[in-house]
């Protein structure tokens, strides 16, 4: 089997920021969906890490996420349920200057009548101990096919530069 990604859609975040990154009118004819995403927020949150929260078809609800986590010093595990799924780290603008999170978003089978599940891989820069990483599997407790995926940060903004890159995957014989 060959995988194929299309490339649907890109985002760049311009000079005045923004409070939220949306894709709508995506296409229901791939099997799944994966977001790439470089990105920053202009609020510090280095305590905890700073979170990109991702909703589908604008309802934040019945959302869960399980997440494991780890920074230069410390290891650990979350739950987050009902409106505020965990997701990606996004680079807290405390960390070093002009450098962004990373992540991947994997969304299989996003057109069947099933639940949907998710699954991110996400890291954070920072010349010092306190940068953060984490694997997250989330799930979406509605039938509906996902048609619109919006991105938010938990704090603040995305700063000028964050990017993001959604694809479709389909899956050739």
């Amino acid at each position: 089997m060959a995988y194929t990604y299309s490339k649907l859609a890109e985002v760049t975040v311009g000079a005045g920021g923004a409070s939220t990154i949306t894709f709508n009118n995506i296409p229901q004819n791939y099997t799944d969906l994966v977001l790439k995403l470089s990105t920053r927020t202009n609020t510090s949150d280095a305590s905890s890490g700073q979170w990109t929260y991702v909703y589908f078809n604008g309802t934040t609800t019945n959302n869960s996420t399980k997440v494991l986590f780890g920074s230069g010093s410390t290891t650990g595990s979350l739950s987050g349920s009902g409106s505020t799924p965990y997701a990606a780290y996004v680079e807290p603008s405390n960390f070093t200057a002009s450098t962004f999170g990373n992540a991947e978003i994997y969304i299989p089978n996003y057109v069947n009548t099933n639940n949907k599940s998710f699954s991110v891989d996400s890291v954070t820069e920072n010349n010092s101990t306190g940068a953060y990483s984490n694997l997250s599997a989330g799930l979406w407790s509605n039938t509906t096919s996902i048609n619109t995926v919006t991105l938010t940060p938990a704090a603040g903004t995305f700063v000028q530069y964050s990017t993001a890159y959604l694809y479709g995957i389909r899956v050739e014989l």
